[in-house]
């Protein structure tokens, strides 16, 4: 557990970083700290490893003031992920890994052994590990900056906007890995965002921060969506927040058809088929692969140059908003539905979504 009691940072020409900043962030949850520039967040969670000291207030580690250990013995509790993951650029993957072990005392083949087991957990394929961070891309370097921070085990993890360098699909699998390794790990983490996407798809509980560091509201992604406490909350969530909310609404029930398909590779059956606009091409495991137009020419072979891949795709049991969104996206305006293994189960209409949609809200 990390408890902020009344913590401040002023310095010296009278700027207020952070303001009387109360809030818990409990054992084995996400806590993400999201706000406008200005409003204190990085301050907030450098306070926790005394990267930089509060001018009043304390900062607790379950039950001991983080002022009362020297900072270098608090820092080894404490994994640390910053933006471009700032890995040492002399030294390979497996020796960036291995960093904090080492310095620790660990022999060095264990260490290294170790280093080569978190590389595969972050996602990463074990022949990246003999090169150098240069040799990888962005989202790579990210990898390896969180197992590097989870090499020495530790019980707590801040992550200061670790995955805003890298593209946006990027990004997305970064944030998927990353609640799949929390999921298995538990770890009690600060995170660090401007993008409130992404604070309410990570977050346990999200904190948002004024401009002059002072806590506007603490609470859960849906709380939040549902029920902003001012004008300020309200205004930086968006005015689509009710959309973003259908995030945390689950379609149990999709009311799916049968979808005619195409498989990939195959002659095009065209209008002759009898099907109006578009057609749903998939391969030989059924997984959809994107959408052809019916007007093309005959007999002509299916091939993945001439699929339109606009649509997303739900999933039955998933979010509302994603099964809204693959009906929105999709150039047919039927959204796709798939099974967990992805799957074609059938389509689906927006109005439909939006049926179950007012009904849950009855």
């Amino acid at each position: 557990m990390i408890r902020f009691d009344a913590a401040t940072k002023r310095y010296p020409d009278g700027t207020v970083a952070v303001d009387q900043l109360t809030l818990e962030a409990p054992s084995g949850a996400i806590t993400v700290l999201v706000g406008p520039s200005g409003c204190g967040k990085t301050t907030s969670l450098r306070m926790v490893n005394r990267m930089i000291e509060p001018t009043s207030g304390t900062v607790w580690l379950d039950d001991t003031d983080t002022a009362s250990l020297p900072a270098h013995e608090l820092r080894r509790r404490i994994g640390y992920v910053i933006q471009n993951a700032g890995l040492f650029p002399h030294r390979t993957v497996l020796d960036n890994v291995a960093t904090v072990p080492l310095l620790l005392g660990e022999d060095r083949r264990r260490a290294r052994a170790s280093a080569l087991e978190l590389v595969e957990r972050v996602g990463l394929d074990p022949a990246l590990a003999k090169r150098y961070p240069a040799q990888l891309s962005g989202g790579q370097q990210q990898r390896v900056g969180v197992a590097r921070a989870l090499a020495a085990d530790p019980p707590v993890m801040l992550m200061d906007e670790p995955f805003s360098a890298v593209d946006p699909v990027v990004r997305e699998q970064l944030q998927d890995e990353f609640l799949r390794l929390q999921g298995e790990l538990g770890k009690t983490i600060v995170f660090v965002t401007h993008d409130i996407d992404e604070a309410i798809k990570l977050g346990d509980q999200v904190a948002v921060l004024r401009v002059g560091g002072t806590l506007a509201q603490l609470a859960t992604p849906a709380e939040l969506l549902a029920r902003p406490i001012d004008a300020f909350v309200a205004g930086f969530v968006g005015r689509d927040r009710g959309y973003r909310a259908l995030a945390f609404a689950h379609g149990r029930n999709l009311p799916v058809r049968e979808e005619p398909t195409v498989a990939v590779g195959s002659s095009h059956p065209g209008s002759a088929a009898g099907l109006a606009g578009w057609i749903l091409a998939v391969d030989a495991e059924r997984r959809p692969q994107g959408w052809l137009p019916t007007a093309d020419e005959l007999d002509e072979t299916v091939t993945d140059s001439r699929l339109h891949r606009g649509g997303t795709l739900a999933t039955q049991g998933g979010a509302l908003r994603s099964a809204l969104d693959a009906c929105l996206s999709s150039p047919s305006g039927r959204g796709v539905v798939v099974d967990d293994d992805g799957r074609l189960l059938g389509s689906v209409t927006a109005r439909e979504v939006l049926e179950l949609i007012e009904e849950r809200e009855r």
